[in-house]
């Protein structure tokens, strides 16, 4: 599916926030789609995805050749073999990644200079951006700020001192993919944004808690669930965490609330944790035009946190972790 992106005509006109979720800019859909941004360009000798289409950095947007997404080669990391060291690695290097691009939000910067930043990093590692041409996406990483949930498309918009910012990033070094993102808050963020991000980094690590062998993957969710509820917080249902490794996205998929989901862990799943935290009761999101960026239907915020782990044979271990 052909997404396209965004081209900016009106320069940034917003509108405040709900008043009851504090003060923030809120993002509107008044973007018009009428050019797609240049790719950011890399070294022919850093292997590619098998999703990325092979005239994706040559054709005209809407042209890419398509390409169907299979499962059928993921494969379980076998414990103490070169499949762990691989993703170990991988991961490591989108841990470092993100670490260094946090260092760079301030008020002033875009997205899109976000963007080129994680790119030219992860391209001198080696290695490629994961997102880049997945479904024809095109960008290195995704930005979301304020009431977009998820996905948001890099852009020309400025940062504002108000702002809370996650960014979502992953790589694709040595056959193995790497995930990780975080939520970083700009220096007037009001109390209740930074009560959403901090009750976003402890629902994470309440579900990372819940992973051991022999443990339900819904067992996550339910765990997730309490805690955003105790902080009085609802959490979005649209998006999962998903088994990693050598094939982008795969199952297990891990639900952030109450949910049904059969199976249980066991050594060697390597998969996200990536609960969307949303101010309210109303959690639910509604999709943009660009078929990608995910906002708050109410236009409260939303703050997201990410890890990537592996189920060892007595508990787990987390790759992403800073």
């Amino acid at each position: 599916m052909i997404r396209p992106s965004l081209t900016l005509l009106n320069r940034f006109s917003y509108t405040s926030g709900p008043s009851k979720y504090g003060i923030y800019p809120l993002l509107p859909p008044s973007f018009a789609m009428t050019s797609y941004p240049p790719i950011r360009p890399l070294p022919s000798s850093i292997p590619r995805p098998d999703y990325v289409p092979s005239n994706f950095f040559t054709a005209d947007w809407g042209e890419h050749d398509s390409v169907d997404m299979k499962e059928a080669d993921a494969e379980q990391i076998e414990l103490g073999g070169d499949g762990e060291k691989r993703v170990r690695e991988a991961a490591g290097m989108a841990r470092d990644v993100l670490k260094e691009v946090g260092k760079l939000i301030r008020p002033g910067i875009t997205t899109n200079e976000l963007d080129k930043a994680v790119h030219d990093l992860i391209v001198s590692k080696g290695a490629y951006p994961s997102p880049l041409g997945y479904s024809s996406y095109p960008r290195s990483c995704t930005t979301s700020i304020n009431n977009v949930i998820a996905h948001g498309i890099p852009d020309d918009r400025p940062l504002h001192p108000e702002d809370i910012i996650n960014i979502d990033l992953t790589l694709f070094y040595k056959g193995y993919h790497g995930d990780t993102s975080a939520t970083f808050l700009l220096p007037e963020v009001d109390e209740q944004g930074t009560d959403l991000v901090e009750a976003t980094k402890e629902a994470l690590e309440v579900g990372i808690k819940a992973c051991r062998p022999g443990r339900k993957y819904k067992d996550i969710g339910k765990e997730i669930e309490e805690s955003a509820k105790r902080h009085g917080f609802s959490v979005n249902g649209q998006f999962s965490g998903h088994g990693i490794g050598n094939v982008f996205h795969r199952p297990p998929w891990i639900f952030h609330c109450r949910n049904d989901e059969p199976g249980e862990m066991v050594p060697g799943d390597c998969f996200t944790i990536e609960p969307c935290l949303v101010q309210g009761r109303n959690s639910r999101g509604k999709l943009w035009d660009d078929g990608w960026t995910m906002v708050t239907e109410s236009g409260a915020r939303s703050a997201q946190f990410e890890h990537q782990v592996l189920v060892t044979e007595d508990g787990v271990d987390v790759l992403t972790c800073i």
